[in-house]
């Protein structure tokens, strides 16, 4: 009687299991790793990273930080060192209209102790200080001693559920923690955010950059409706003094030329600067962005695309303004791809060029100013063009125009604004496994850094890119990539030489 109630018991156990495993019609795990060297020449020289802001001076939401104390990569004239980036994702799916993603990761500079320094760690797309003021939050940049820094920590980089056909068939929902990125990511493509338990000495290449958000889509072939939601950073849940994110695109494919185009409209509610008592309690940063994207092949061999965005809303620079200056600003990225070479010649060759125009106020940084404001405001840009340059203002400055820890744009010559780009570039196929590419990419600004001096107008600079990606086997690839800055007359007007920023990364990466 005992041996038949265990083989009872073994039996239920048995049925409820499988009744269980029945609910997932289908789990995969997959992931990569990657592993980077880095080599860097005249970082410390051409940009300062070792400028202590002022802890009491309050917030510099802009997404932008410098690092300050002895960060490993940075410190010194040339530095050279390892990271590597670990991620393992599950993909479930739970019947035909719902399934799940998981992925987790790690990212980390190789056994660094002195990242644990007094610093900057990107932990939301804000910035933040955290000194004898008191203030600092957690989904913020945050100043500090780093003595907890864990390099073996997991974060969460996706966390959502996908539902199709939800309510009537067109429809996908998709919530939770989600990669978002529209057209050319040139206005939301990246969330960039550094753990403060795994502070990276190139801030650049972290893999962490999807959003909490819920997206609804529709699909009414060849038409296309996304709206959106995100929570971008939020000081309280009872305040009201966050940032969110809310969006609508509309999307349609044309039956000739490879034709596209969509028109969109993104709202970043960023009332953050009340949570640190900034000038009148209804002060705010809000931004509407509203543009157009587009591109088609007006022939086989030519690709022709460009996106115009223009920018509303109310823009607060520093603790002292006294009120909200209306925003009113622009940007444009057009640019032209020919494939005529590339069936002609054996090495597949590509060439193209694009021009970036944001818009740009006088002086952003030194005074108050008055009337509109005409400085582009990044959103969430994921699209990227060089490998130094981009950055300047996002996570590191220039020595010439150093960090501004009381403003909300905290460098004088960002990338993101007040900047005129124009990029050459082209591509070669030696072999199926092996592709080369380089851009030449030359900077303008339209407004002085400086009205002190009235000499910081001009060309910013010359950057040359170079890469080299070896697919050694279909999971198992090989890259390299070199970036020379060269400043221009904004720098060394003053008779001050600045000399050649140098960027080399070697990387390996293996997906399973």
């Amino acid at each position: 009687m005992k041996f038949l109630r265990v083989l009872c018991v073994i039996a239920l156990v048995a049925f409820f299991t499988v009744s269980a495993y029945a609910e997932t019609q289908n789990v995969k795990v997959s992931g990569d790793l990657g592993v980077r060297g880095i080599f860097r020449d005249n970082y410390a020289t051409f940009q300062s990273f070792t400028a202590a802001p002022n802890e009491n001076l309050a917030v510099t939401p802009a997404g932008v930080v410098g690092i300050s104390g002895n960060m490993a990569g940075v410190s010194r004239s040339n530095s050279s060192w390892f990271m590597s980036t670990t991620e393992v994702q599950i993909d479930a799916d739970l019947t035909d209209n719902v399934s799940t993603c998981i992925r987790l990761l790690n990212q980390r500079d190789w056994n660094v102790a002195t990242t644990a320094a007094t610093g900057y760690a990107a932990v939301g797309n804000q910035v933040s200080t955290f000194g004898s003021g008191g203030y600092g939050h957690a989904a913020s940049y945050l100043q500090g001693n780093f003595d907890s820094y864990d390099e073996f920590g997991v974060d969460l980089e996706l966390a959502y559920v996908t539902l199709k056909n939800f309510l009537y068939s067109p429809l996908t929902v998709t919530v939770g923690r989600q990669n978002l990125w529209f057209g050319q990511g040139f206005i939301v493509g990246a969330n960039s955010r550094v753990s403060i338990n795994q502070a990276l000495s190139a801030p650049e290449y972290t893999a962490l950059n999807a959003f909490d958000s819920v997206k609804a889509v529709l699909d009414f072939d060849p038409w296309t409706l996304t709206a959106i939601y995100s929570k971008i950073w939020q000081n309280d849940i009872q305040a009201d003094d966050g940032v969110d994110l809310w969006g609508a695109n509309v999307g349609y494919k044309f039956d000739a030329y490879k034709g596209e185009a969509e028109g969109y409209w993104f709202y970043k509610r960023d009332e953050q600067v009340r949570a640190f008592n900034w000038v009148e309690s209804n002060a705010s940063n809000d931004v509407s962005t509203i543009g157009l994207r587009g591109s088609f092949d007006p022939i086989d061999i030519f690709t022709l695309y460009g996106e115009f965005a223009g920018q509303f809303g109310n823009y607060v620079g520093n603790p002292t303004q006294a009120n909200n200056r209306s925003r009113v600003a622009g940007a444009l990225d057009v640019g032209a791809d020919c494939r005529y070479f590339t069936d002609k010649w054996a090495w597949k060759p590509k060439v193209g060029v694009e021009f970036i125009w944001y818009s740009g106020d006088v002086d952003n940084t030194q005074t108050n100013g008055s009337g509109q404001y005409h400085g582009w405001d990044p959103m969430f840009r994921g699209k990227t063009d060089s490998l130094i340059r981009e950055f300047i203002g996002r996570y590191y400055y220039s020595a010439k125009y150093p960090f501004q820890a009381a403003n909300y744009y905290n460098s004088a010559d960002n990338s993101f604004q007040n900047q005129e780009q124009l990029i050459f570039k082209g591509s070669l196929q030696p072999m199926d496994s092996i592709k080369l590419n380089g851009n030449l990419n030359m900077f303008w600004n339209q407004e002085s850094y400086d009205t002190r001096t009235m000499k910081d107008r001009g060309y910013v600079g010359t950057e040359v890119d170079l890469g080299a990606t070896w697919d050694y086997t279909e999971d198992v690839s090989f890259n390299l990539v070199a970036g020379w800055f060269v400043p221009g007359t904004v720098y060394n007007n003053d008779d001050a030489t600045a000399a050649t920023a140098a960027d080399v990364v070697g990387s390996m990466k293996v997906s399973f």
